[in-house]
């Protein structure tokens, strides 16, 4: 983090200084400091199935909370393009996308599957919590906090361990919703460079994770084959009728 600061404020120093572009380029070709990345955490088919059954679709906080749990777990947003979407960032027509605004300010639209388009048909026929223009609204019709979608996640998420357990061992986030979003997509067999244009990367390199993720998941289901039975090897005996043969050349 300190380092992009550093390497941000030197770009600039650039434009504005370049009587000093030899020290500034010494700066900018600073590597990053290598460290060793933890494993991708996220969720199988089954246990996401498990926190969507959670909530209570006869109350308007619990369709909401279908709603907005199904869309992150389809399209990998991050926390907040999901906080920040408005009713109108979702067409739902021909090629019906959720459009949101990313990192660095760049706008993408993401693909909805048939499930998810039919729960946010559903939802946006409601009215519109005391007038919001945001697509999950509190109670009071402003937007959700962070700290609101991460506690309601937690909450279906401990109700959907009781049926689902391995869900107890698992760290639960919206970003690892995100995660499983990616994790689906690699295994449907979607190119990472594709992958990297639905969440919203800026480098592919940040993709590779998933990829990684991935070999070590099909390691870990290698080693619970049962290994193929070793032949012993017998050694050649001939007959008596073949030694009679071969003493008579």
């Amino acid at each position: 983090m300190r380092l992009t600061a550093i390497r941000s404020f030197f770009r600039f120093a650039a434009y504005e200084e370049p009587d000093h572009s030899a020290l500034i380029q010494r700066v900018l070709a600073m590597p990053n400091k290598r460290h060793d990345k933890r494993e991708v955490d996220f969720l199988v088919r089954s246990e996401i199935q498990a926190i969507l059954a959670t909530p209570n679709r006869a109350t308007w906080l619990g369709r909401r909370d279908y709603t907005l749990l199904l869309l992150a777990a389809q399209t990998g947003l991050r926390l907040s393009e999901l906080t920040s979407l408005d009713r109108g960032a979702v067409h739902l027509g021909a090629g019906a996308h959720v459009r949101c605004l990313g990192k660095g300010r760049k706008e993408r639209c993401t693909p909805l599957t048939a499930h998810a388009r039919g729960a946010l048909q559903a939802w946006l026929k409601e009215p519109a919590h005391h007038g919001a223009k945001a697509l999950f609204p509190n109670m009071h019709g402003g937007r959700l906090s962070a700290d609101a979608v991460q506690s309601l996640l937690a909450k279906y998420t401990r109700v959907a361990s009781e049926c689902c357990p391995s869900l107890a061992s698992k760290r639960v986030s919206p970003h690892v919703m995100r995660h499983s979003a990616a994790m689906e997509l690699l295994e449907a067999g979607v190119d990472c460079s594709v992958i990297a244009l639905w969440l919203g990367h800026g480098s592919i390199d940040t993709t590779q994770i998933y990829l990684h993720a991935h070999l070590a998941r099909k390691e870990a289901a290698l080693t619970k084959l049962k290994p193929y039975e070793r032949h012993k090897r017998v050694r050649f005996k001939p007959s008596d009728r073949l030694l009679a043969f071969l003493e008579a050349l």
